[in-house]
């Protein structure tokens, strides 16, 4: 016998209506937030990196040197990283790829830096999705591309963009391969952390904050021994450019052990993301956002801080990826103040507008020629508006040549009157000049000699190349006229009335 509709419904559990689908212009707002988390970021990032990108037509040393080297052939560039600069060497043979596709001159140059630096701008704003939401990640993502630092390093022709926005990728790797551990994924985080430590041996300072964020999250044995297999991955690839660069290390005698303006420029940002690490933050997944973050802001640069005591190696641009552990600590903290006022969005503006206002001076002044420390661009220019076919040309010291070998158009019909070997013949940065005494016998064949010097106030090279160029310009020439350009210093001289 059936029951009645209405006995049938007495007793049983109210039925559930199914829920209504959702709207198709909720779905589109939702991928659209979703997108926003990457694309604003990397949208700002390219927006900064393409402003003023030619920097008033000036390239200083470190990009002249990047811009000469990849314009050499592979086999040029593989006989240099055996005598210099073995660290850079990928990032100059990838620049010669570039070059070779398109040889669009500081564009070209500068371009590759602006494209990875979008695309770690990105990479952060989904980083502090997957730690703590999606507002978090598009603050995150917003604030990393305003750094003074990240907007400096985003328009330079070397390799410190592409560290960072392969550091971040291998960080989204890590991530995944803890959340669901699979080989494949953890061969691709140890293939991507290699890759960023060729790019700069002093990335594999990432790789272990990457370790201390595991440990620090208690993620498991599980996890914590298959990323010790892919750390020891990247460690021997890492092992010949190590041996290399060590025979090397004369490149880098120019660094200071760490003084009072490394250490407060390490301080701030290491106070200002533990202040930011203080007190609840959003969190989601298996480590959390406050552990990777801080690790990755503090243990780079203060393991390269202690380290250059005994051995100095620390710039802050070695470790330029330190500040996406900032940015992601930043943005969790502007989501959580968020919830606590009335007005979010209000909130977001008002800061928006005081950063901007507040950065706007050193944004401007970064895309001049007088934000870097030098620029061999207007030193070549110079020597050309100073100089007359047949006059001799002088670099004082040495390695003050690259103006000529940016820029050699600028010194056609000029005798150089110390310089044996040229750079790309003998595999070296800027050449090898002759011993002191076939120097002096050059130089008193000139009428005029130009000359490429440090600006005033440096110390002066001791060796007997060098002083024997200043014992006969002292001797036998008159000073006829001085150019000061940005970190360089040319001055003509002439035999007496051949100014």
């Amino acid at each position: 016998m059936s029951l009645s509709p209405a006995l049938d419904t007495a007793g049983a559990a109210p039925r559930t209506r199914p829920a209504s689908p959702e709207p198709p212009a909720s779905r589109r707002t939702g991928r659209a937030g979703r997108a926003a988390v990457w694309l604003a970021p990397a949208g700002l990032a390219l927006a900064l990196g393409l402003w003023g990108i030619r920097r008033g037509n000036s390239m200083w040393r470190d990009e002249s040197t990047t811009y000469q080297v990849a314009h050499r052939s592979v086999g040029e560039i593989l006989r240099l990283l055996g005598n210099a600069d073995v660290v850079h060497g990928l990032y100059y043979l990838f620049m010669h790829g570039v070059f070779a596709l398109w040889d669009g001159g500081l564009v070209a140059l500068r371009l590759p830096s602006v494209l990875a630096m979008a695309a770690a701008a990105a990479g952060v704003g989904l980083l502090g999705q997957r730690l703590a939401g999606p507002r978090a990640g598009l603050a995150a993502g917003l604030v990393f591309p305003l750094f003074p630092a990240v907007q400096r390093y985003e328009q330079e022709g070397r390799s410190y963009a592409l560290v960072c926005a392969a550091v971040v990728a291998a960080t989204h790797l890590l991530l995944s391969a803890v959340a669901r551990p699979r080989k494949r994924t953890w061969a691709g985080y140890a293939v991507v952390a290699s890759l960023a430590c060729l790019l700069h041996e002093f990335a594999v300072l990432a790789v272990a904050a990457h370790g201390v964020a595991l440990y620090r999250a208690r993620a498991g044995a599980r996890s914590g021994w298959a990323w010790g297999q892919s750390a020891a991955v990247a460690a021997v690839v890492l092992t010949p450019l190590v041996i290399v660069s060590q025979q090397q290390a004369a490149l880098v005698g120019w660094i200071s052990p760490p003084g009072p303006p490394e250490l407060l420029g390490f301080g701030a940002l290491a106070l200002t993301g533990l202040v930011c690490a203080r007190g609840p933050l959003p969190a989601r997944g298996a480590v959390p956002l406050r552990d990777l973050a801080v690790a990755l802001l503090i243990l780079p640069p203060a393991a390269l801080l202690a380290v250059s005591y005994l051995h100095p190696l620390y710039v802050d641009r070695y470790v330029l990826y330190a500040h996406t552990g900032l940015a992601l600590l930043i943005g969790a903290r502007l989501d959580a103040l968020s919830h606590t006022v009335a007005a979010p969005r209000a909130l977001a503006g008002a800061l928006a507008v005081v950063a901007g206002a507040a950065l706007l001076p050193y944004s401007l002044h970064l895309r001049t020629p007088e934000s870097r420390l030098d620029d061999p661009l207007a030193a070549a220019r110079a020597v050309r508006e100073l100089s007359r076919p047949g006059d001799g040309v002088l670099f004082m010291p040495a390695r003050r040549r690259e103006p000529i070998m940016s820029s050699p158009q600028d010194f056609r019909g000029l005798r150089e009157s110390a310089l044996a070997r040229h750079a790309i013949p003998s595999g070296t940065l800027h050449g090898i000049e002759l011993p002191a005494s076939r120097i002096r016998a050059r130089m008193l064949t000139a009428g005029r000699i130009v000359t490429v010097n440090d600006p005033p106030g440096q110390p002066l090279d001791d060796t007997p190349q060098e002083r024997v160029k200043r014992e006969v310009l002292a001797e036998h020439f008159h000073r006829c006229a001085v150019r000061d350009v940005t970190g360089m210093r040319i001055v003509l001289y002439g035999r007496p009335g051949a100014c």
